[in-house]
């Protein structure tokens, strides 16, 4: 398993979570701020098996908005092991 963050623009994040949860995947919500966009993001944070992280990936990739300037880019993701997954 691993953990993807994604911060994406707050303009985008609405149409990416739905998206993501179409594809039956579970999402959390931050709202976040920082020096990378220079304005408002969100940051999503996904629980997600090794197999369908590509998928999750190209899913951020088509409902982030291509940005006017090319200097200035969609978001970011990371990409992290998980050692431990519970629900609780």
């Amino acid at each position: 398993m691993k953990l993807l963050i994604a911060v994406v623009q707050t303009a985008d994040s609405s149409a990416v979570v739905q998206a993501l949860i179409e594809h039956d995947f579970r999402v959390t919500k931050l709202a976040s701020t920082g020096a990378f966009f220079r304005r408002g993001s969100t940051t999503l944070l996904l629980g997600v098996e090794e197999a369908r992280l590509e998928e999750a990936i190209e899913i951020i990739r088509e409902k982030a908005s291509r940005p006017a300037e090319p200097a200035i880019k969609q978001g970011v993701i990371f990409v992290l092991p998980v050692s431990r997954f519970e629900q609780i």
